[in-house]
């Protein structure tokens, strides 16, 4: 991994999945306990994967891949996640 942007870079793939924009959604890392909205996150871009991280401690909330005819989503280390209505 390079370098990271932040997580406004998730509005794209996953609004795709979601009819609401979940760079809004707050989360809670499981390992630090840290409750941040996804557009602060720290996002790292691979060629096929988006890896997630949290802003306070980097260990990962979520792993997004992304395949021509599917997305895969994995959530390990969100303890919940939050969507404002």
């Amino acid at each position: 991994m390079v370098g990271h942007v932040d997580g406004n870079v998730l509005a794209g793939p996953l609004s795709e999945l979601f009819q609401f924009d979940v760079t809004t959604a707050s989360a809670r890392c499981v390992s630090c306990g840290d409750v941040a909205t996804l557009a602060c996150a720290m996002v790292y871009v691979e060629p096929a994967s988006l890896i997630v991280r949290c802003r306070n401690c980097d260990d990962v909330l979520m792993v997004i891949v992304q395949e021509p005819d599917l997305t895969c989503i994995e959530l390990r280390g969100m303890a919940w996640l939050q969507v404002p209505r």
